[in-house]
């Protein structure tokens, strides 16, 4: 599997990947992560795409997989303020978001997560409650529950994950 950033020629096949993602969450009992507001907006990718840090997971030169990357120190606001825990380190951090799948191919959000992990050595990630399938795919991958996370695009409160080289 190969990973490179998205251009926007990708976006209508990368819109297809989210739309599979939200049936597969709601069919594994999590309609709620992406559900409701039908997650994530077409105007959200194409700022993805626009600031280099959306990403797509290619196999046999077909895209089976996107997320957002993005690494620095602070980068993400909601991580400001962690609830029943702690981080594990304040240094500098990558994070994902938006990870998704076509589901035809199997490892790709492993190989996509551990992409992301290389880059930086230092990685953060949140989920939803509901989200089991993400919940252990992290504990795979060695990353370790430090609390809980809220988003401003719902009322959820989200699993905050860590890894650190």
């Amino acid at each position: 599997m190969r990973i490179r950033k998205t251009t926007e020629a990708d976006f209508d096949r990368v819109m297809e990947i989210y739309a599979h993602a939200r049936t597969f969450m709601a069919e594994h009992g999590n309609p709620n992560q992406w559900g409701p507001t039908n997650w994530p907006p077409a105007d959200l990718i194409h700022q993805d795409i626009a600031c280099g840090k959306g990403h797509v997971c290619e196999h046999g030169g077909r895209v089976v997989g996107a997320f957002f990357f993005d690494m620095g120190r602070d980068i993400e606001p909601t991580y400001a303020q962690i609830d029943d825990g702690a981080w594990l380190d304040d240094g500098p951090y990558g994070v994902v978001h938006r990870i998704a799948s076509d589901g035809s191919v199997r490892g790709v959000g492993a190989c996509c997560i551990q992409w992301a992990f290389d880059q930086c050595g230092h990685l953060r990630i949140d989920t939803h409650a509901d989200n089991v399938v993400m919940q252990n795919l992290l504990r795979k991958l060695g990353f370790v529950h430090c609390g809980t996370i809220y988003v401003y695009e719902d009322r959820f409160p989200r699993l905050a994950f860590e890894k650190l080289a």
